[in-house]
């Protein structure tokens, strides 16, 4: 019959997908049931196939997780939610609207940190890596974590959304007074997901200068609202000055 399940996975063939999953082990035990999952499986012979057919698909595998590893579970204190990776040459990195230090920033990018300029302060920095974000518990996840060479959207549907709902769905019920700051409608959609009574949710328009030079996402300050609330709740604020 062509609708007969799937016989459901030993727990010899979870362990066996798990050891082949680079990022930390809290995530690994938190995201296992989805890791493990007919999605997954789905999406990573999709992936294969795309690899196979010799399209160029971004970030490298290597940096796909880059997020997770990066930022562990534990760490976890901000989300900030993207749609794809960017899609050029070079531009991915596996951190949503982070660029490598030698690759010029990308417009969304030029946005964001013109709005922090103008809501902290901070001085223009020369590049648009945010590893440092990352290293202090800034989650940089993406909606879909991979994408052809360009063309937006194209890894949309084929599973990286029910991964990432899962991913947030992790964060809300296993963290403690997290900010998820939602750009655009894409991210705003996974504030369903979020207990608004124990996080606090920043939500405005996409940075991408068609969105925002209509409205709605410059003189938002996410960064100082982000910082007042951490402090509020006992944590350390985020240093947002990227590394000149």
């Amino acid at each position: 019959m062509q609708n007969e399940l799937k016989p459901q996975k030993t727990e010899a063939e979870k362990q066996a997908i798990l050891a082949n999953v680079k990022m930390p082990e809290d995530w690994k035990h938190a995201l296992a049931d989805e890791l493990t999952s007919e999605n997954m499986d789905n999406l990573r012979e999709f992936l294969r196939q795309e690899y196979g057919s010799g399209k160029s698909i971004y970030p490298k595998a290597s940096m796909m997780f880059n997020a997770f590893n990066l930022t562990p579970l534990s760490n976890v204190k901000v989300v900030i939610l993207g749609q794809d990776p960017y899609h050029g040459p070079g531009q991915a990195m596996g951190l949503s609207f982070s660029v490598p230090k030698i690759i010029p920033k990308p417009p969304s990018l030029n946005n964001i940190l013109k709005e922090m300029a103008d809501d902290i302060g901070s001085l223009p920095p020369k590049h648009g890596d945010l590893t440092s974000w990352a290293q202090q518990g800034v989650l940089l996840l993406n909606a879909s974590l991979t994408v052809e060479e360009g063309m937006a959207g194209s890894h949309q549907g084929k599973g990286w959304e029910q991964f990432t709902d899962a991913v947030i769905d992790v964060v809300n019920r296993q963290t403690e007074n997290t900010v998820f700051i939602l750009w655009g409608s894409k991210a705003k959609l996974k504030g369903r997901f979020i207990d608004t009574d124990k996080h606090l949710i920043l939500s405005a328009v996409h940075p991408s200068p068609l969105a925002a030079n209509r409205g709605g996402f410059f003189g938002t300050k996410p960064f100082s609202k982000t910082n007042h609330y951490l402090q509020q709740h006992g944590k350390a604020p985020i240093d947002w000055q990227l590394p000149q």
